[in-house]
């Protein structure tokens, strides 16, 4: 399922991932490569298989745990308010 932030979340990229405000909340949540791999895969439209397959591509990092790994971000930027 595609990901998509809240009006009020503002993004940065940097030289190591991505910056996220939540301008609610007054707090920021820093990205990895990875993550920010995975969000921008999601972000472009891809479901949680393609962001699985990016970064698997991408780092050196197996299935299953890439799998774990997307979900739980997902989960996390969902639950906290940041994205839907």
């Amino acid at each position: 399922m595609a990901l998509k932030f809240g009006a009020d979340v503002s993004t940065a990229r940097t030289d190591y991932g991505t910056v996220l405000l939540d301008e609610r909340a007054g707090e920021y949540w820093e990205l990895n490569p990875a993550a920010t791999l995975v969000v921008s895969t999601l972000m472009a439209g891809g479901d949680e298989a393609d962001a699985v397959a990016a970064l698997t591509g991408e780092f050196d990092i197996d299935l299953a745990q890439a799998t774990r790994d997307v979900d739980a971000l997902v989960q996390e930027l969902r639950t906290s308010g940041l994205a839907r």
